[in-house]
């Protein structure tokens, strides 16, 4: 029985490329998660627009510019980028907190809008969630069969 040799951390064999694979190549429950998280947050950056400049305005509208950090990720998520769901899982949580105060603090359609952002934030931390952790497995499993292929 072979042994494998120790590796400090400065060996460690990095991650495959596949970690930043197209679309198409990924498996079901990644390109579906995928599809939600930039469905969901397509649907912050629209109805953040329509509640500040339509719907519920307030003062001068310039509360409409907190939708610009939204925009930033989306590129990311469109091109599939690990780390851009891994920071949009942390800064959307900004977003979440926001849609709470207001929905406890104010009346009529601004509340029940507040409510839909907080809906809106979940989805997208938990897409974002899924796709990174089911990534992150396939692309340790690669490894480990490229591992696994190397030694035998």
């Amino acid at each position: 029985m072979a042994m494998m040799p120790l590796m400090s951390p400065s060996t460690t064999p990095p991650l495959p490329s596949s970690i930043d694979a197209p679309a198409s190549a990924l498996p079901p429950v990644v390109a579906w998660s995928r599809a939600v998280a930039v469905g969901s947050l397509l649907g912050l950056i629209v109805l953040g627009l329509a509640w500040e400049l339509v719907l519920a305005p307030t003062g001068n509208r310039t509360l409409a510019l907190k939708v610009l950090p939204l925009a930033v990720p989306l590129v990311g998520l469109l091109k599939n980028r690990m780390y851009t769901y891994r920071w949009v899982s942390l800064m959307i949580w900004l977003y979440f907190i926001e849609g709470v105060i207001r929905a406890s603090g104010d009346r009529g359609i601004s509340a029940w809008l507040a409510g839909v952002e907080v809906l809106l934030c979940v989805v997208l931390f938990a897409a974002c969630a899924v796709h990174v952790r089911w990534r992150l497995h396939r692309a340790h499993a690669l490894t480990a069969a490229n591992a696994d292929t190397a030694a035998g």
